[in-house]
Order: structure tokens, then C-alpha cells, then sequence
């Protein structure tokens, strides 16, 4: 009933969202040429899954983007969790990461396309950037949260090193790892469609540049909207895992 409820609640709010698009398209006075309809861009839909179009580029897209994102998250939780478990180093590092931080991923694009040249590895670079600080900063502000007698029961049963890190840490520190895992997902999807606009001759954002300039402004409408649906099916992605590791770890999830 509950994932009734769900499909239930998407479903009036894409309505909802179709509804006001066709009424900009009337209040505007809008041409086809300017802002495709939705039923235009229904049609371009159709078109690229019956010729294999948005598969293609799609199967590219996400394996660029898991690949990244992969390659960002687990070394970023790991060390997360030693700096968070090391004041005085993470006081160093910070003032770096601090600086680091606020550079957007695609200031980088000049040096990642020298570096990498065209294809793959600049988006791939892109997103890792994109989603390694996220996830390193709240891994070590949710290290640091964990009540500290949690800590020294731990002491006190001798359990050192990676045990400890993955029976009491990870699992204290995992609701603050998950906000990071989220905010990492958006803000690293959003960078590979901008990555791909620069370095790369396919995937999504390969196609909606491609589709712009040929003047298809229905297929970068469709474009787009593939962008939001997979950056939407990512988070309920993220939502699983977090409670297939809460059910594993017998952590209750709010």
C-alpha cells in the first residue's frame, strides 16, 4: 500500500508538472521552435527508445557515472573515518579540503582534458571530484559525533583496528555517511551531463548538446527529462542500500 501511495503521489505530481508546462506554452504564446509541448516531446521520447538512441547514450552515461562515483565514495568513506579518528591530523587537512572544496569540478575541465584527452576519463574525473569532498566531510563530522563511551566499550571487549572500525564506527557514523552518499549522487549526475557537454561524443549530455545543435529543442526537452528520471531511480537507489546496511548492522531506520 505504501508503494501504491508512492506511484500514486509521483504520478499527480508529473501531472501536476505537465499541466503548468502546457500552460506556460499558452500564456507565453510560445512556438514550437522556442518550447516544444509535452506532447512533442513525448513523440522525441518514443523516437529515441524505438531506434535504441537513449539506450545507448544512457548505458553510457551510467557507467561513466558509477565508475566515478565508486571511485570517489569508498576511498573517501574510508578515509573519512581515520581523519575523523585523528583530530590533530584532520586539522591539517581541513584548511585544504576547505579550500579544495568550493572549486567547481568543471574549473578543472582545461587540465582534465589535457591530462585524459576526449572520451570517458574526463567525465569519470569530473564526477570524482564531484562527489569525494561531500562525502569525506560528513564522513568525519559523523565520526566525530559518536559518543565516546561507545568507544571505550569497545576498548574495553579489545576490539582494534578494522574491527572496530567497521562493527562500531562505521555503523555510528553511517546516518551522517548517507547524507554525504545523497548529496554526492545529485551533485555528482548533475556534473556528468556538464562533463559530458565538454570531453566526451556521447551520453546524455553528449545528446542534448548534439540535439541543440541541430535546433531539436524536443529532443533536449527529452534529454533533460531522462537526466531528472535516472538522477530520481539514483536516490531511491541510495534509500535501498540505506536500509539493506541498516537491516544488516540492526540499525532501526527513522
Amino acid at each position: 500500500m505504501n508503494f501504491r501511495k508512492k506511484i500514486l503521489n509521483f504520478s499527480i505530481g508529473m501531472t501536476i508538472l505537465v499541466i503548468l508546462w502546457q500552460m506556460v506554452i499558452w500564456i507565453g504564446d510560445y512556438q514550437e521552435a522556442l518550447l516544444p509541448s509535452p506532447l512533442s516531446v513525448a513523440k522525441a521520447i518514443i523516437a529515441m527508445i524505438v531506434d535504441g538512441t537513449l539506450f545507448v547514450h544512457l548505458q553510457v552515461s551510467l557507467g561513466r557515472f558509477i565508475a566515478g562515483y565508486l571511485l570517489a565514495v569508498i576511498p573517501a568513506i574510508m578515509l573519512g573515518m581515520l581523519l575523523g579518528r585523528s583530530p590533530r591530523v584532520w586539522q591539517v587537512i581541513d584548511p585544504i579540503v576547505q579550500v579544495l572544496r568550493p572549486v567547481s569540478p568543471v574549473a578543472w575541465s582545461p587540465f582534465i582534458v589535457l591530462w585524459f584527452g576526449i572520451g570517458n576519463m574526463p567525465a569519470i574525473a569530473i564526477i570524482f571530484i564531484a562527489a569525494f569532498f561531500p562525502v569525506l566531510l560528513t564522513t568525519v563530522a559523523g565520526v566525530k559525533k559518536i559518543d565516546r563511551s561507545y568507544l571505550k566499550i569497545a576498548e574495553n571487549l579489545e576490539i582494534k583496528n578494522w574491527q572496530l572500525m567497521y562493527k562500531f564506527i562505521f555503523p555510528a557514523a553511517f546516518p551522517s555517511v548517507v547524507s554525504g552518499l545523497r548529496l554526492a549522487l545529485g551533485t555528482a549526475w548533475i556534473f556528468l551531463v556538464a562533463g559530458e557537454m565538454i570531453g566526451a561524443q556521447s551520453g546524455l549530455g553528449f545528446l542534448i548538446v548534439d540535439a541543440r545543435n541541430m535546433l531539436n529543442l524536443d529532443y533536449v526537452l527529452a534529454g533533460i527529462i531522462f537526466i531528472g528520471v535516472c538522477g530520481f531511480l539514483l536516490d531511491r537507489l541510495i534509500s535501498v542500500f540505506e536500509g539493506w546496511v541498516g537491516k544488516h548492522f540492526g540499525m532501526v531506520r527513522g
